[in-house]
């Protein structure tokens, strides 16, 4: 059972109120809401999951790819490993370039069009392909990763691909599969994750065919190697009928067009031939024509490009994780300390056991995921998607933390450095530095929950957010909360009632068991979220902490649910006892350890603690406690005094 969707205030977006907020305040939400438009009432198995609906059907039987998409990606595949290994990670990192001739490989395999379909000159691979390429190539070089996912992922093939004309497509598409490079600016020096705060503006001239692009753009990946990218700008509202739609619209614009710079290459602390650069626009000229869905639309391109592109860096994470698990386990067995090799040791066996089953459960999640878009076109998976780039790019990261932590002083030491020493190149310490920014890349983790957040509370807004908006006249409010009232008076009880888990016959006892725990947890965590909105009110967004073991916990349901899955699929096609007894043994230690972090997500962190901190961090931000930065040279100081 769902919470129904009412019709929103008549002011405003949905029911976020926003009349008691500051300027700021309001115009970030209104246009971040203003995005959402046809999004909310997702019937996805994630955003189930949070009002309490385990529905499995929902994702299983898991779709399988066609047969000729799998015949054709193992043949891609194996190209480009021919290609990567070709390509010295190393040298790329030490030159901060990535060499001609490997991009040029790259383009004579399709790599730069591996989604676009065949019409349009392209490989017309899935969704599922594409992820299993990102996780080649994240367990070998971030830099060939970040080139080949900025393009294709959030550069101009995938929003062309969901929002472009006929006419748009056939001009644009078939100049990547040849080797073109694209690109997406949307980033500022004032706007980040904030898009109200966006500066850039497109302005029609007099016969309203064009539109004069100003501004400047911070981080655009691939932005210095592009010759085509997708450009956010602010575009002015006209109040006559029929014309100019005021906010955020997306613009496809050719880098050779005048008045366009790359005023500068950035650098960065890993990923150094990242082809990221600082794009000025001075009164370019944009055909109207080259405009993605429509004026003031450009938010929801962004966001809806971004919940598939989200998923290449789990992928890549994967791959970058598998590899950590593999160079971590010849270390731990070879090295000895204390009369045994180090992994024999509680201490580091920890950490390995923990890896490996984080492995398995990332590939898990990555694939149902790249699945369910395969298998319906246009597929709702902003949950899914967001929560796998959460929780993979989370412990991929340490993952290799543990990589190095357990390797010591030679996961520190730089793999040339080892190679000159004669012992062997691992490039644990480039790693390190390459996926440090995964947490950051396409919404960072603190991002991530609370879209999550925002998402999960959508249906309860449109169930009752209208009772607390005080923008309404009063008699509304009371016909709202008699309507939700009575919703709820169905659709609570429901929660605390036990319910049989429909579609488990086919699963082993360990699998069924921890299915039933994931949707016991799934009720628990409904009750959770409705109870936190009765005590918070309107005020609840605002409680980030608390929202936050939420999502964790619903991010920790989906990852049992698709580890089992994964499992069942996979005993299915095993014919090795030993085998089957692995993938069991793997699952039991990850749901063990999940079912502890649900609890734990449920119960929540000691309110007070935090409320101190916060108090804490207030008292910090207005310049009091200076004391305690007292000792050190600044990077001010030593200005004043040179």
């Amino acid at each position: 059972m769902k919470p129904q969707t009412e019709q929103p205030p008549e002011e405003g977006h949905g029911s976020v109120d926003t009349s008691r907020m500051s300027a700021g305040q309001r115009a970030a939400v209104e246009a971040t809401e203003s995005a959402r438009e046809g999004l909310a009432g997702s019937e996805g198995f994630a955003a189930g999951v949070f009002l309490g609906d385990f529905r499995l059907d929902r994702v299983f039987p898991i779709p399988e790819p066609a047969a000729d998409d799998a015949s054709r990606t193992e043949a891609f595949l194996k190209k480009l490993a021919e290609v990567l290994r070709q390509a010295d990670p190393d040298q790329i990192d030490r030159d901060g370039e990535i060499p001609g001739d490997i991009i040029e490989a790259l383009a004579g395999i399709g790599a730069f069009g591996i989604k676009i379909p065949e019409e349009y000159g392209g490989l017309g691979l899935s969704q599922t392909a594409y992820i299993r390429a990102a996780t080649l190539l994240g367990s070998w070089c971030g830099n060939l990763t970040a080139l080949l996912s900025a393009h294709q992922s959030i550069g101009v093939p995938q929003p062309l691909l969901l929002f472009g004309t006929e006419e748009q497509k056939a001009k644009y598409l078939p100049r990547f599969p040849k080797g073109e490079i694209s690109a997406f600016a949307l980033t500022e020096v004032k706007a980040g994750s904030d898009p109200s705060r966006m500066e850039a503006t497109a302005e029609p001239d007099e016969s309203g065919e064009y539109y004069l692009l100003n501004g400047e753009k911070l981080w655009c990946t691939n932005g210095t190697r592009a010759s085509v990218i997708i450009a956010m700008a602010r575009t002015p509202s006209d109040n006559r009928e029929g014309k100019h739609r005021g906010g955020i619209t997306a613009f496809i614009v050719e880098m050779d067009t005048p008045g366009v710079e790359v005023v500068r290459r950035c650098h960065f602390m890993g990923l150094r031939a990242l082809y990221n650069g600082v794009i000025r626009f001075n009164n370019v000229r944009v055909p109207r024509a080259n405009i993605l869905l429509e004026e003031g639309k450009g938010l929801k391109v962004a966001l809806t490009t971004l919940n598939t592109g989200r998923l290449t860096l789990p992928a890549a994470c994967a791959g970058l994780a598998k590899r950590c698990l593999g160079i971590t386990r010849k270390w731990a067995a070879e090295r000895e300390q204390w009369g045994a090799p180090v992994g024999r040791h509680a201490a580091i066996a920890e950490k390995i056991g923990r890896m490996a089953g984080e492995v398995y459960v990332l590939e898990a999640m990555n694939s149902l995921t790249a699945r369910l878009i395969d298998a319906v076109h246009g597929s709702d998976i902003r949950f899914e998607a967001a929560m796998c780039k959460m929780w993979g790019t989370e412990r991929a990261w340490r993952i290799v933390d543990d990589t190095l932590q357990i390797r010591g002083g030679r996961g520190y030491e730089t793999a040339e450095s080892l190679q000159v020493r004669g012992e062997e190149a691992v490039p644990v310490e480039r790693y390190f530095r390459d996926s440090r920014i995964n947490t950051i890349f396409e919404g960072s983790s603190e991002i991530m929950r609370l879209f999550l957040a925002r998402e999960a509370l959508d249906p309860h807004l449109q169930t009752a957010g209208a009772v607390f908006d005080t923008r309404l006249p009063m008699g509304k409010r009371v016909s709202a909360l008699l309507k939700a009232a009575g919703f709820y008076a169905r659709w609570y009880p429901t929660r605390w009632l036990p319910r049989q888990v429909s579609g488990l016959s086919g699963f082993p006892p360990p699998l069924r068991r921890h299915l039933r725990f994931a949707a016991r947890a799934a009720r628990k965590l409904s009750r959770k979220l409705f109870h936190a909105m009765l005590w918070h009110g309107p005020k609840l967004e605002r409680e980030q902490l608390l929202l936050g073991n939420i999502v964790d916990a619903g991010t920790e349901i989906f990852a049992v649910t698709a580890v089992c899955l994964r499992a069942r699929q996979d005993l299915e096609t095993s014919s090795s006892p030993e085998r089957r007894e692995e993938i069991l043994s793997i699952v039991d230690t990850f749901c063990a350890g999940s079912r502890r972090r649900i609890r734990q997500s449920l119960q929540g962190r000691d309110r007070t603690l935090s409320r101190g901190r916060y108090r804490l961090a207030k008292e910090v931000l207005e310049n009091r406690y200076l004391w305690l930065e007292e000792g050190v040279l600044t990077t001010e100081e030593a200005k004043e005094k040179s």
